[in-house]
């Protein structure tokens, strides 16, 4: 297993003392294999441990067992402790486990300069985690198996078996901790791992070298359709400033409509097909949403837009003193003694009509404002609609308010309710940019 072992990781170019690397270890018999293997070859690593205090004594005794190994083996070990209940996000108590241990590995690569961690999944975990995706329903993408490489993350034993492993570990005298939980059929990985897995290899004792060869069809098929999802993607997508148009009509014509649907938005997080299927035959300015993004219909167009960050503001206070703004707009505020000319980005208000603070914002419901040149006042929406601004633009526009009235649509139209007259004493103007 070594000299395979050996020529597996020869692809990453690890150079024995050049490059640092951080290995996972559970203190379990995968780890600690993973451990001996990467120490017989001499490359320069070291351990990182979660305790995640669920088994008392036994989780510290696991714990312990790394620490002394690290101090055997001359190497460093990184250990931190989870408060999993606090932290317990929606799902299972492994998901979240799994989120933290993930982001911890991320900042002591930042912080130690580590090239990569490697843990010990194999290739029954690969079959399990295939059943498991399976028996939910899943793609292509979750039929493929755990990714051998994902970023920094390194699984340099995917191609070997449980029992290849133990047989190691056992001729090379390693001491290891059992997890006395991996025995519970009550979760799901482990009900498959010690009654539908053993079942499939009676059926079949090469079963999981046939799976391994299944996986890399499953895997070359998914890189083909990868490049067909480009060229569709290509196709149909209109990239704009900060955002993507997809033509409806162009989009209707592909087939199967439904699997394309699936394929070219999954990874803007849109997975349910049926949603999608019914925005395109919705109304104008409905809209779905994913966790990342949102998609609109916008008349014939269909726009994907990224969500904002939680960090933007819809709401800003301009003080009187305030002689300019870079967010989330770069307004000039400037008292000149005459017009310069209109143009569309710059306003010529009336100071002393206005009441300060002013507030830049976001459109509401029901806003209206009295358009310049006009004495009537008029619906925001309506004023939108006749400019023919498509609806993703529609969102964009930002409102220049005095005492919670429009001044001005930015970029637009002022309001007439604040123009400058000849009785006015002094004229402020507004400029973007």
């Amino acid at each position: 297993m070594l000299e395979k072992f050996k020529e597996h990781i020869a692809q990453w170019h690890w150079k024995t003392n050049k490059t640092s690397l951080l290995i996972a270890c559970s203190g379990g018999l995968d780890s600690i294999t993973l451990v001996h293997l990467c120490h017989e070859l001499k490359l320069n690593f070291a351990l990182a441990h979660c305790n995640y205090k669920l088994r008392g004594k036994d989780s510290d005794a696991d714990e312990t067992l790394v620490r002394e190994l690290g101090d055997s083996l001359n190497k460093r070990v990184f250990v931190k402790s989870f408060d999993l209940k606090s932290n317990e996000k929606k799902g299972s108590i492994q998901t979240t486990a799994r989120d933290l241990r993930y982001q911890w590995f991320k900042e002591l690569i930042w912080e130690h300069g580590f090239k990569n961690v490697l843990t010990a999944h194999h290739l029954d975990d690969n079959l399990e985690t295939f059943l498991i995706n399976l028996s939910r329903g899943t793609g292509l993408a979750g039929l493929t198996g755990i990714p051998e490489e994902n970023g920094r993350i390194i699984r340099p034993l995917l191609q070997f078996t449980r029992d290849e492993i133990k047989d190691y570990a056992l001729d090379n005298n390693l001491n290891w901790r059992e997890d006395a939980s991996n025995s519970e059929t009550k979760y799901l990985r482990n009900k498959i791992r010690h009654e539908v897995v053993p079942s499939l290899k009676d059926l079949n004792p090469e079963f999981l070298q046939n799976f391994e060869k299944t996986l890399n069809h499953l895997g070359s098929t998914k890189e083909i359709l990868k490049r067909y999802k480009f060229e569709i993607q290509k196709k149909l997508f209109e990239l704009k400033d900060n955002f993507i148009k997809i033509s409806i009509k162009k989009l209707q014509k592909q087939n199967p409509k439904e699997d394309l649907l699936y394929l070219i938005f999954a990874e803007f997080g849109f997975t349910q097909w049926e949603d999608m299927l019914r925005l395109l035959d919705g109304t104008s300015g409905k809209e779905i949403r994913s966790n990342t993004h949102r998609l609109l219909k916008d008349r014939k167009s269909l726009i994907l837009q990224a969500l904002p960050s939680t960090e933007s503001q819809d709401a800003i206070s301009i003080q009187e003193t305030d002689k300019r703004i870079d967010k989330p707009l770069k307004l000039n505020f400037e008292l000149v003694e005459e017009f310069d000319g209109f143009t569309k980005n710059t306003l010529y208000v009336d100071k002393d009509k206005l009441k300060y603070p002013l507030v830049l914002r976001k459109k509401r419901k029901g806003d209206w404002f009295v358009p310049f040149g006009m004495e009537g006042k008029k619906k925001l929406s309506k004023f939108l609609k006749d400019e023919k601004i498509d609806q993703y633009t529609k969102e964009e526009v930002w409102l220049l308010c005095s005492n919670d009235q429009i001044v001005w649509v930015v970029g637009y139209r002022a309001d007439n309710r604040f123009k400058v007259e000849k009785s006015t004493q002094q004229i402020l103007r507004v400029k973007i940019g």
